[in-house]
């Protein structure tokens, strides 16, 4: 058994602080400013190409904007992306979220999408939620051959509108099916 020493602690000590620096905690990190910024792009985009989103905004008690969504298969697939939660326009909350598939794929893309709570319950539910999975309570809209996208929101009963916009790549759909989304700390 060895005895540790003032001067062994000491070098330990030192060697160490490299390794802990690189672990970085987001103290003074400026991810979220980054994070910001792209959501802010994303929704000039959205509202300078789709005005009907406008109503859908201001109908809305929040929105989870996802900037860009990178996903990847070949049989097994993937994907990611980082956005952020704005309520009454000012950001409250980060997120990731994750996707993974299996079947007949291949291929990559990359889109953005923006999830309108239309209720205040549904917002709870996903701001309480560990990590909430898109299902079943969302309506998709989706641009008609990259003419304009058309949501009736005055019809709408769905608790959650998702807009996917932005498609890039070679890949077949964009769907949020099954993607998980999870609260961070940028």
């Amino acid at each position: 058994m060895s005895k540790l020493t003032r001067r062994g602690f000491t070098l330990g000590v030192i060697a160490g602080t490299p390794l802990l620096a690189a672990c970085g905690n987001g103290v003074g990190s400026t991810s979220a400013q980054k994070i910001d910024a792209r959501v802010d792009s994303t929704l000039n985009h959205l509202y300078s190409n789709y005005p009907n989103t406008r109503d859908l905004a201001a109908k809305s008690t929040g929105m989870l904007v996802m900037p860009l969504m990178t996903e990847a298969g070949f049989m097994f697939g993937g994907g990611y992306g980082r956005g952020a939660l704005k309520i009454n326009n000012s950001t409250v909350d980060y997120y990731s979220s994750t996707k993974g598939s299996f079947g007949l794929q291949i291929g990559a893309q990359q889109f953005a999408h923006v999830l309108f709570f239309m209720t205040q319950d549904a917002l709870e539910r996903f701001r309480r939620g560990s990590g909430w999975v898109a299902g079943a309570d969302i309506e998709y809209v989706f641009n008609d051959r990259g003419e304009n996208i058309r949501a009736d929101t005055t019809t709408s009963t769905a608790p959650v509108v998702a807009v996917i916009f932005g498609q890039a790549g070679a890949m077949a759909g964009a769907s949020l099916e099954g993607m998980k989304y999870t609260r961070i700390i940028p």
